[in-house]
């Protein structure tokens, strides 16, 4: 077996970690990147949407290094991302790679515990350690998905305060490049507890006021940089200090919570006024991020997500309210293989100008 996973976000570092631990044999696709876009364009339905996309470009790099097991996520309620799975075996098999395995961790309450720990010892059993060892591996994955993406959420936040420009970016890409060259998770945390003692020293202003943004919307198209093109790097070059709510670490606490109802009790109470169900994909999410980072002060917020994506479409139409019941101002993106990325900067810019000219109305009373 040799197995392969699609980019999302900093999950990838977790699991290579996870799999360099156990000893499993994997192939890590190449960083998403317009090949992948492009195989996966070629090869996609017109109409699927843009994540179907990008993922099937990385199996297709990845097979061609010899994976011949793909590893993925499940969704949540009446999202297209739940039939993917289905949907790119059939794909893939069209295209002559009949061989491969599908391994799909799905949410328990929608497969059963019994199921899901049948899946996950599909491939533990590839490994020769110790049911003890395998679980503290598994607890070291857990660890270096909350450290990256606690680095990544200080150092996106810290950049609006920064003395000299572009420090942050600059240890938060060096995290991640030297962490995708280690060898065992043990020497991955040494990697990113050097790096987040580099963003504790790294000098700040505290008298600067930046601009203050949340990013919502579809959860891949938001942790996933090449999809939105980079859009959180772009906002740390002009100084502006970001959050992000749905994060991977936050997806598996998430996760682990939903069948006790305890999971994200904040971003419920902040929705239940726009929004309170569950609708599919995280459309509720979406609306309570925007309440609670208009609660918390920000500026404004970014929605992302998809062409076609039914839940954040949803939430696309429940925004507007918000945004005139809180004063809040509230951009959405939406975007795929076709999306230009000189009128999607000059859509930033310009919102960017809006909220500097509203936040020195402010200050200066005008």
């Amino acid at each position: 077996m040799k197995v392969t996973f699609p980019h999302m976000g900093n999950t990838c570092l977790a699991i290579k970690a996870v799999f360099d631990g156990l000893g499993i044999n994997y192939v890590i696709p190449p960083l998403n990147n317009a090949d992948a876009l492009e195989i996966g364009v070629q090869y996609s339905p017109e109409e699927i949407c843009l994540p179907f996309k990008i993922m099937i470009g990385n199996y297709i790099q990845s097979i061609k290094k010899g994976a011949d097991t793909i590893l993925i996520v499940g969704s949540c309620g009446p999202c297209r991302f739940g039939e993917y799975c289905e949907l790119q075996m059939n794909l893939l098999k069209k295209l002559g790679y009949n061989k491969l395995n599908f391994i799909v961790l799905d949410y328990p309450k929608d497969i059963g515990l019994k199921e899901l720990l049948k899946r996950i010892s599909i491939i533990s059993s590839e490994s020769k350690k110790s049911t003890l060892e395998k679980l503290r591996i598994a607890g070291l994955g857990v660890k270096i998905v909350n450290l990256m993406d606690d680095i990544e959420k200080k150092a996106k936040f810290l950049s609006g305060y920064e003395l000299q420009k572009g420090q942050c970016k600059n240890i938060l890409n060096q995290c991640r490049e030297k962490a995708l060259k280690t060898a065992s998770p043990e020497e991955m945390i040494c990697v990113l507890k050097n790096h987040a003692r580099k963003l504790k020293s790294v000098p700040v202003s505290k008298d600067k006021r930046p601009l203050k943004v949340a990013i919502i919307g579809e959860i891949y198209t938001i942790i996933e940089p090449f999809s939105n093109l980079f859009i959180e790097e772009k906002l740390m070059d002009y100084g502006v200090s970001t959050i992000r709510y749905l994060t991977p670490s936050w997806w598996v606490k998430n996760t682990a919570l939903s069948p006790f109802k305890l999971n994200s009790i904040n971003i419920r109470r902040a929705s239940k006024k726009y929004l309170p169900l569950y609708i599919g994909g995280h459309a509720r999410e979406c609306i309570g991020e925007a309440v609670l980072a208009s609660e918390k002060g920000f500026d404004g917020a970014i929605q992302i997500f998809p062409v076609g994506c039914m839940p954040e479409i949803v939430s696309k139409s429940i925004l507007p309210t918000i945004s005139k019941d809180k004063n809040f101002p509230i951009l959405t993106l939406i975007v795929d293989e076709m999306t230009g990325e000189a009128g999607y900067i000059t859509r930033i810019e310009a919102f960017l100008d809006l909220l500097e000219r509203r936040k020195d109305n402010v200050l200066y009373g005008s």
